[in-house]
C-alpha cells in the first residue's frame, strides 16, 4: 500500500490509514496525472494494485506445504504475518527461516478444537489491534478403504477442515473489520482444494466433501459480509508438493504430471502470486469465487 505524490512517498502502517490517506490524495493527485504520460500512470497503479507491504496477515497451517509457501510469499513481499501450527518446533523453525526476508511471528495452535482456537485468538488480539487478511489453510486427511474407514477419522477431517475455519473467522472478526474499508476491504483466503470440485479416486472419503464444504462455506461467508468490506475468496490448489501430497507424489508423480494440461506440478510461486493477488487492492471487487491452482486439471483437461 505505497501511494506517491510527485516525489514524496507515504507508506501507511495500516489499511484503514491507507483507506483516509487515498482519499485525499484523489484529490491531490488529480493536476499532476494530467500531466504524466499514460505508461507512467499506468505504472503508479499497477505497483498500488498489487502491493500488499504493511498488511498484517495470520495464515493458519503455516508451517509447511501451501501455509508455508503463502506466508513466504507475504513476508518477501512486506506483509506482517503469523503463522501458526500445531507442531510449536516446526512453527518455530519455519517463522525464523522466513524472518530472514521479513517479519514472521510463530504463534503454535491446536486448531482441531474450540481451545486452540481460542488459544491463538487471544495471543492475536494481545498484539495487534486490527488484521487485514486470515489465510484459513490449516488442515487434514485420512485414507483407508470403504469398509474400514473409521467414524474418528470421518470426524477430524471435518472438523479441522471445515468447523474450525469457521469458529476462527468468527472470532478474528471484530479484527477483520476494523482494518475494512471500501476501498481496501478486509480478505479472508479459505483454501479448499480440487477435489472439492472434482472426484478424487483415493480412498479418502471425508476429504473431498470436507473441501466441498470449504468452498460453500466461501460463497456463504462472502454473502454474509460484503456489507462489512470484508472479502471471502478460496483457492482450490491442485497437485503442489506438500506433505499431505507426498506419498501420492512419490507413488504416482509422473501420472498426476501427465495428467495436468500444463505437464507439472505446481511451484511455490504459483500458490504466493494467487495469495498476494487475493490480498491486494487489485481483488477489492472479487468475493465468494473458488480459483482453482492446477495447471488447469479442472477446466482445461480433455475429456477424450
Amino acid at each position: 500500500m505505497r501511494m506517491i505524490v510527485n516525489s514524496i512517498t507515504y507508506k501507511p502502517q495500516r489499511a484503514s490509514h491507507y483507506c483516509l490517506w487515498k482519499r485525499l490524495v484523489g484529490a491531490i493527485m488529480s493536476a499532476p496525472i494530467a500531466s504524466m504520460g499514460r505508461c507512467d500512470v499506468m505504472r503508479l497503479m499497477m505497483n498500488d494494485l498489487f502491493d500488499v507491504s504493511g498488511k498484517v496477515a495470520l495464515v493458519t497451517g503455516g508451517s509447511r506445504g501451501i501455509g508455508e509457501m503463502i506466508a513466504e510469499g507475504f513476508v518477501a513481499n512486506g506483509v506482517k504475518t503469523y503463522i501458526s501450527s500445531r507442531k510449536a518446533e516446526a512453527c518455530d523453525a519455519t517463522a525464523t527461516r522466513l524472518s530472514e526476508q521479513g517479519e514472521c511471528i510463530s504463534i503454535p495452535a491446536d486448531l482441531s478444537g474450540s481451545k486452540g482456537i481460542s488459544v491463538l485468538v487471544d495471543e492475536i488480539k494481545s498484539r495487534e489491534d486490527q488484521l487485514d487478511v486470515l489465510v484459513n489453510n490449516a488442515g487434514a486427511t485420512w485414507g483407508a478403504e470403504i469398509e474400514e474407514f473409521p467414524e474418528t477419522a470421518w470426524d477430524k477431517v471435518m472438523d479441522i477442515n471445515v468447523k474450525s475455519p469457521f469458529f476462527l473467522t468468527q472470532a478474528l472478526l471484530g479484527l477483520l473489520e476494523k482494518s475494512a474499508c471500501p476501498e481496501d476491504p478486509a480478505r479472508i483466503i479459505m483454501i479448499g482444494s480440487v477435489d472439492g470440485l472434482n472426484v478424487n479416486r483415493l480412498p479418502t472419503f471425508s476429504y473431498g466433501p470436507s473441501k466441498a464444504a470449504v468452498h460453500h462455506l466461501t460463497r456463504t461467508l462472502a454473502s454474509h459480509l460484503a456489507d462489512r468490506n470484508i472479502n471471502v475468496n478460496a483457492i482450490a490448489p491442485g497437485p503442489f508438493p506438500s506433505k499431505m501430497m507426498a506419498h501420492t507424489l512419490g507413488t504416482m508423480g509422473e501420472q498426476i504430471r501427465q495428467g495436468v494440461p500444463l505437464k507439472r506440478i505446481g511451484k511455490s510461486e504459483d500458490m504466493a502470486g494467487t495469495a498476494i493477488y487475493l490480498a491486494s487492492k487489485a481483488s477489492s471487487y472479487v468475493t465468494a469465487a473458488v480459483i482453482p491452482v492446477d495447471g488447469g486439471l479442472i477446466g482445461a483437461a480433455g475429456t477424450l
